[in-house]
């Protein structure tokens, strides 16, 4: 009885971020508030609160999901592939990427108010899942591109981190983004985030590893 309480409490907030997921993928983060969130879960508002304080740290348990996904799936590549080129390294990079636009959406829109407005214990738990999920990655580039010594290692993550954080609406603009680029007489070429993600990668580990010869 008491394994099956526990059990429920567990899957209490992965039930909350769910809903969570769920809106944020027909609704603006702004407009999502805990009680459209509890609608959607068998828990009250009161109850959330007993896991969540504001709605932004339901959102940083999703980003910690996100970096979780992310975290296995280059777990995954390591096991999976005795070696890689560039190319084709930067290529998984961009297909791991990819499948995480809600990762890369609050990223780029909402990552500063939801940390800000979470208690700091949350958000040094949401930080050593990150680091955890860059140290994945470092651990790749260590397989993968053995050329690399740690500085070149770091240089890349240094600058291809930030990459992530604004690649969301290259891939997704607005309709009114979209309108108003053409008023404005800009022509943006379109891409997925896949594509970008692999471009970008390939290009930082090209220059990197150049670097090193």
């Amino acid at each position: 009885m008491a394994k099956v309480a526990k059990n429920i409490v567990l899957q209490r907030p992965q039930e909350i971020t769910a809903a969570c997921r769920q809106l944020y993928g027909i609704m603006s983060f702004r407009e999502i508030t805990i009680k459209e969130i509890s609608a959607r879960t068998s828990l009250s508002r009161p109850s959330i609160y007993n896991y969540f304080q504001t709605k932004e740290e339901i959102f940083l348990a999703v980003l910690q999901e996100e970096y979780d996904l992310l975290a296995d799936g280059l777990e995954k590549v390591i096991q999976t592939h005795e070696a890689l080129s560039i190319n084709e390294l930067a290529s998984i990079l961009g297909s791991c990427f990819g499948e995480r636009s809600v990762m890369l959406r609050l990223l780029c829109m909402n990552l500063y108010e939801i940390e800000d407005n979470s208690r700091l214990e949350r958000l040094a738990e949401f930080k050593r899942h990150y680091f955890s999920a860059v140290g994945k990655l470092d651990e790749l580039l260590m397989k993968f591109i053995p050329s690399l010594d740690g500085e070149g290692r770091t240089r890349f993550l240094m600058e291809f981190l930030p990459f992530l954080n604004g690649v969301y609406p290259y891939a997704h603009p607005t309709d009114k983004q979209s309108r108003a680029m053409e008023i404005a007489g800009m022509r943006l070429r379109n891409g997925t985030i896949a594509a970008m993600v692999s471009s970008c990668a390939a290009d930082l580990l090209e220059a990197v590893a150049g670097m090193r010869k």
